[in-house]
């Protein structure tokens, strides 16, 4: 799919060099705590390799210079908030099972967008967004719904979600960047999923994530968090839940 210009969308199984080549530029771009999700990571190794056709990457024809990387999954949604996935840990879980039972998908799915630092700021976001729209139409889908993780949340780590989802500019747009940038494609705020992310890890792991020192239970808040941290010193556990927003784009074949 080209895009503009020497621009162009590829799947990971048109090229799985490239597919590659993003994943390991990516990981560099997460804080190193968003890399050790419970459920997250017993899937996310494994996207490349089951559903091949929803991962996908922007480059430059031109050299294949690697822009961006983006990811999703086939799910099943009945198309109310209620019937929504439990966030990002439940809908790629959904989409997995799905597969192995064999049983036909209604909805596309969003996980994650990244865009490579050194092309940030250019617009690419809006262009994986309508990317990813794009592949959902291909493949007979109405629909697009993304966990989506709010860019500025990290700097409001105590405000709840429910609260910080409603927050707007002076004319009336969201305050949050990426959640502006999906609200500007069509996308509407369906409701915010609270507990979208379960990570888990020693109170030792935590520190070396975090480069931060735990040396009380209760509740922390740390670089790049968007919610407090709680750490349980006793069971030597900290656990971490990240907050994202539900949005459902409408697409067309």
């Amino acid at each position: 799919m080209r895009v503009a210009g020497s621009l162009k969308i590829v799947s990971a199984r048109e090229r799985p060099d490239l597919a590659e080549r993003a994943a390991e530029r990516a990981d560099d771009v997460w804080p190193e705590y968003n890399k050790h999700g419970d459920v997250l990571n017993q899937y996310w190794g494994h996207l490349g390799e089951v559903f091949p056709d929803f991962q996908f990457v922007l480059y430059e024809e031109a050299d294949d210079e690697l822009l961006a990387e983006g990811h999703s999954i086939p799910c099943a949604w009945v198309g109310t908030v209620a019937g929504l996935p439990d966030g990002i840990d439940g809908v790629i879980a959904e989409g997995f099972r799905l597969r192995e039972l064999d049983e036909a998908p209604t909805t596309l799915s969003a996980l994650a967008i990244v865009i490579l630092p050194e092309h940030q700021n250019k617009g690419l976001s809006s262009v994986m967004v309508k990317a990813m729209a794009g592949i959902a139409a291909g493949h007979g889908f109405a629909d697009l719904i993304a966990p989506v993780r709010p860019s500025w949340k990290e700097r409001y780590p105590l405000t709840p979600i429910e609260r910080y989802v409603r927050w707007t500019r002076d004319d009336g747009m969201p305050f949050d960047p990426w959640i502006r940038v999906h609200h500007r494609l069509g996308a509407e705020i369906l409701r915010p999923a609270p507990q979208s992310l379960r990570i888990t890890g020693t109170v030792a792991e935590w520190e070396e994530w975090t480069e931060m020192r735990f040396l009380e239970s209760g509740e922390h808040v740390f670089p790049n968090g968007l919610a407090p941290l709680v750490i349980e010193r006793e069971a030597d556990r900290g656990l971490y839940f990240e907050p994202n927003v539900w949005m459902q784009h409408r697409v067309t074949a």
